[in-house]
């Protein structure tokens, strides 16, 4: 989401107003691209994604797998994100700790993600170090080597990440036992990085079943962006990749959602807390899973009702009601299966929760009763096309972006043809996808209060 300032508003919507216009002057055909990626597939199923950008002689190789914590062993929770630290151990070639240690003395800089539906390793580089670097993330794609020691170390790590990062932090406590409210069935409802009682099982043996089971060139993406072009890639992926053997992976099946026929709602009160705030986040459609044009009206719903100081909570709540410091809309459509669709806001200092709660119902109610209009529809379509020209500068924000759409799903082709979507949108499909997905009884609704808070 695209956030400016008052101040710096003026400016920013003529730098906005410019780029665009050089947009809509190129033909359409050309128009629909956003990073023109080029794409071929090794013999043994693994993808191959080159996205060129010469401003720099820098690249970065991403490789992700088609797995996430919604694929773990039931009772297993964390054990994907387990397995990532993991990967950063040795193999026969490469002795432990050392990888990343590699990539730095060679002027790199490497991590990892990982989430409900795929995990993701990069290298960033300069242009003469990718070779290293392809050969030291295909070194362990299958060439992984564990000891107890290492495994049992490795998971306290991941237990001190788990207290540092939510059992002592109040707004991560909130925000995970609202997930696991929203999710009656679906294993979206279990935290990324796990259980503490289930982290605290887990095995070499059970990382090693899931690094076999998943980690495979069929199974995986790999995404070179930078300084290269496609024929570049091709003898490096072929020496580097090729040679590793594919393996039959299962299905991704998934337990299924049931319908949803009463509205949760989860409050957590903590001496920690200083910010009191209220969210509502409501099951909703994602890219994969919508039905054609639900996700590009809900994606404009999103901007029109919290895309900055034009928006209707924004105005609703801050600047006209004045019961709120800030508000949000957010529209998370990257996904496998389920979407989310959240609203939130803090309330002033010295306000009350039930106020800026009461404040947003009236904002959701007017939303649902009265609908948007072609000029709020026409000038959120507006900003979010124009972030496509901003992504395009950046380096990482290519093989993210299509490293997720490939991950859960969709293809190049829907990346591409991204700006064109959002132009098609119409308000009546923005106030149909409202009134589909702002039903009470499919949300959670969280409140978070210091110890002393009603």
């Amino acid at each position: 989401m695209l956030w400016i300032d008052i101040r710096s508003c003026v400016r920013v919507l003529m730098t906005v107003s410019a780029m665009f216009a050089a947009v809509l002057s190129i033909p359409p055909g050309v128009r629909a691209k956003v990073f023109d990626p080029k794409t071929f597939t090794l013999a043994n199923g693994m993808q191959v994604v080159v996205i060129s950008n010469h401003r720099a002689p820098i690249v970065i190789q991403m490789v992700w797998y088609k797995i996430g914590a919604a694929d773990e062993p039931a009772g297993k929770s964390g054990i994907a994100h387990f397995l990532e630290h993991l990967m950063f151990k040795g193999t026969e070639t490469v002795p432990p700790g050392e990888f990343s240690k590699i990539v730095a003395r060679n002027g790199g800089q490497d991590n990892a993600f990982t989430s409900q539906d795929y995990t993701a390793y990069f290298q960033r580089v300069a242009k003469n170090r990718l070779e290293l670097v392809m050969r030291l993330e295909a070194d362990r794609m299958t060439g992984l080597t564990l000891t107890d020691k290492e495994v049992l170390l490795e998971r306290d790590v991941v237990l001190e990440e788990r207290r540092s990062r939510t059992d002592n932090n109040p707004g991560a406590q909130l925000r995970e036992h609202s997930q696991a409210a929203l999710y009656l069935h679906h294993p979206y409802g279990d935290p990324v990085i796990g259980w503490k009682n289930e982290i605290e099982k887990l095995s070499t043996e059970d990382v090693l079943a899931l690094y076999r089971k998943y980690y495979t060139p069929n199974n995986a993406i790999l995404i070179i962006a930078g300084d290269v072009t496609i024929n570049e890639i091709r003898p490096l992926a072929e020496k580097y990749y090729g040679p590793i053997p594919s393996r039959l992976v299962p299905r991704r099946i998934r337990l299924s959602e049931p319908p949803h026929l009463a509205a949760r709602r989860v409050v957590l009160k903590n001496p920690l807390v200083r910010q009191p705030s209220w969210s509502r986040t409501f099951i909703a459609p994602s890219s994969n899973t919508g039905k054609p044009g639900v996700a590009p009206a809900l994606e404009v719903l999103a901007e029109i009702l919290g895309g900055g100081p034009t928006s209707r909570l924004y105005r609703a709540l801050i600047v006209e009601g004045k019961s709120a410091a800030s508000t949000s809309a957010r529209y998370r459509f990257r996904a496998l299966d389920l979407g989310t669709f959240g609203l939130s806001a803090t309330p002033r200092p010295g306000g009350k929760i039930e106020t800026v709660e009461i404040a947003m119902a009236a904002e959701i109610k007017r939303l649902l009763e009265d609908g948007v209009n072609e000029d709020e529809v026409a000038r959120a379509k507006y900003s979010l096309q124009a972030e496509a020209i901003y992504v395009r500068d950046s380096l990482r924000a290519g093989p993210n972006i299509i490293g997720r759409a490939l991950t859960t799903g969709r293809t190049i082709a829907d990346v591409e043809s991204w700006p064109e979507r959002i132009g098609a949108v119409t308000p009546e499909q923005v106030n149909a996808a409202a009134r589909a997905v702002l039903l009470n009884k499919k949300s959670v609704t969280s409140v978070l209060l210091p110890e002393s808070g009603s």
